[in-house]
């Protein structure tokens, strides 16, 4: 029962090249960038990537992208990602954006064992229909378009057929965990981070506070430990190293 391994480097020793990773985070917030640092290190190679966005300021995902070593993402967000915006233009990177609504369902979905589900969101648009660009041919021209999706009428309201997803590994990042794998996220690093690690086969989490079994109470896990199969301990240098994507102030 005993999860916690040494080091980010032995969690991730067996991720291959072409694996398929979800990866937590919201923005800035809760990203694995420990065990993203340790895939960099390892130099693991085409990847296929689901998560919310794929990286800002040279950290989280983005520090992989730069590298070249992602070779398909599924998300929601671009923002500010410069590098990812050109990549993805120059026909480099294979692209599939779809809803954050819809995106958080599938994976939830495929990590409950639900193969597909019927959603509104998207009716009536490419989503649905098919031509979304996944690929350009770097000369402005569309390489691979998204297919058409089955619709179906319920209750007279139309819905799209939307497949969940499972990946081979999934990486997260936590406030808290147990030696058991039992997690707990802080704020809007809990938005897709729960999600992630459902998906994934293998689950490695990092915590920024490793706890014994039963020092959590059970009601404020949010995702228990039967998603979780490995986890690795930070050190305080390591979970106090958060970054602001937009500095402000104010009086």
């Amino acid at each position: 029962m005993d999860k916690v391994v040494a080091s980010a480097a032995e969690a991730v020793a067996d991720v291959p090249d072409g694996a398929s990773l979800a990866v937590g985070g919201f923005g800035l917030s809760g990203v694995p960038n420990v065990l993203i640092q340790a895939l960099y290190e390892r130099g693991v190679d085409g990847l296929s990537v689901v998560s919310n966005n794929c990286g800002a300021m040279e950290s989280g995902l983005a520090v992989l992208l730069a590298a070249g070593r992602i070779a398909r993402v599924t998300g929601s967000y671009i923002g500010a990602n410069k590098e990812f915006a050109r990549q993805y233009l120059a026909g480099e990177l294979e692209v599939e954006l779809i809803p954050q609504g819809t995106l958080a369902e599938r994976l939830r979905a495929g990590g409950a064992g639900i193969p597909a589900f019927y959603t509104p969101a998207g009716v009536g648009t490419q989503v649905a229909e098919g031509g979304l660009p996944w690929r350009y041919d770097g000369s402005g021209g569309v390489a691979l378009a998204s297919p058409a999706k089955e619709v179906r009428e319920f209750d007279g309201t139309p819905y799209v057929l939307e497949r969940g997803i499972r990946t081979d590994y999934a990486l997260v990042r936590a406030a808290k965990g147990d030696r058991h794998g039992n997690l707990v996220f802080n704020k809007s690093a809990r938005n897709f981070n729960p999600l992630a690690a459902m998906a994934g086969r293998v689950t490695v989490a990092e915590v920024e506070e490793l706890v014994e079994p039963g020092a959590l109470d059970p009601d404020a896990v949010h995702l228990p430990g039967v998603f979780v199969q490995r986890v690795v301990a930070l050190t305080p240098e390591q979970a106090a190293d958060k970054k602001i994507e937009r500095r402000t102030v104010s009086d």
